[in-house]
């Protein structure tokens, strides 16, 4: 064949192709997994298609829209006051998805179904939440997000609507409410705090108070102690005195001479002692030792006159 034939031979034909690659276009469509097709026929709800392949007539068969099965989130911001008189922001997400059963409901029952959400949620927040204190919109969000889905339920399924989950995402107070909260927690804290410090502060004393009594108790045994070996020792001095000759009055003054110059001696030690010694002689040591001696003996004479009135008395 000459190709000079050929070409213009094959030119003669492209029209008929265009046209029939523009009707095969015309006749098939497909359609993605999770979309459904809505199809008219001269204005007329015609048929739903799902995913796959499918046939129309030309002209005649027109796709109006392509629906998403997929599940969406709308998030509404709603503006509202507590019970306590304080506004705030509450962040709502809605996911929700169209019903494959209902498609026909979802595409030609609502115009805008984004805005009819809205509107429901809006109605909801704005009466539950002006029965709450602040403190409990953050507690009680769950119960928020609760009787936003039954509400949107109860309202959407009649239009092919159902509404998978609703969430409270976000709760945001005015700033100087949360400039005010921010300073109570601090100051609840601070409280706290200083309580555990006075807790601290106390135990330490009554610690050092435990501490010092027994240092005074162990102190008190010790002079006890100290006394009654000095007691001792002077018992033994006074014997080991008599046995030399020398009698208990002279013994006893012999000791208390020889104490006052060793309590001299020890003042004489230390420079910087801040002790006084009074009486600083020994004759006035001799004084002090014959004062006791009298006293003992006139309190011993004061009680044989007790005794023998006493027993006068008892004849």
């Amino acid at each position: 064949m000459d190709p000079e034939t050929v070409i213009p031979n094959l030119f003669s034909y492209l029209p008929w192709l265009v046209v029939i690659a523009f009707l095969l276009s015309a006749v098939f469509f497909t359609v993605k997994q999770q979309t459904a097709a809505v199809l008219e026929r001269f204005g007329k709800f015609q048929s739903i298609r799902g995913s796959g392949l499918h046939l129309k007539i030309p002209i005649i068969d027109k796709i109006v829209n392509r629906v998403n099965l997929k599940i969406q989130q709308l998030d509404v911001i709603v503006e509202t006051k507590t019970k306590d008189d304080v506004f705030v922001r509450l962040k709502i997400s809605v996911q929700f998805m169209v019903i494959k059963a209902k498609v026909y409901d979802a595409y030609y029952k609502l115009d805008n179904p984004h805005d009819q959400i809205t509107s429901y949620v809006f109605d909801v927040v704005r009466a539950e939440v002006p029965k709450m204190k602040l403190d409990d919109v953050f507690e009680r969000k769950d119960d928020i997000a609760i009787a936003v889905k039954l509400e949107l339920n109860q309202a959407m399924s009649e239009y092919g609507f159902d509404i998978i989950k609703t969430l409270v995402t976000d709760i945001d107070p005015d700033g100087q409410v949360k400039e005010a909260m921010n300073r109570i927690n601090a100051a609840e804290r601070e409280k706290i705090a200083a309580q555990y410090e006075g807790d601290a502060a106390r135990i330490l004393i009554v610690e050092k108070a435990k501490a010092e009594a027994e240092s005074k108790r162990l102190q008190g045994q010790g002079i006890a102690d100290q006394r009654r070996e000095i007691a001792r020792g002077l018992e033994e001095s006074v014997e080991t005195l008599n046995k030399v000759g020398i009698n208990s009055q002279e013994a006893s003054a012999l000791i208390v001479v020889t104490q006052h110059y060793d309590t001299l001696q020890s003042i004489g030690e230390h420079t910087n002692s801040n002790l006084i010694l009074l009486p600083n002689s020994p004759q006035a040591g001799s004084d002090m030792l014959n004062n006791m001696v009298a006293s003992f003996s006139a309190s011993n004479q004061i009680g044989e006159a007790m005794k023998k009135a006493n027993e006068n008395k008892s004849k």
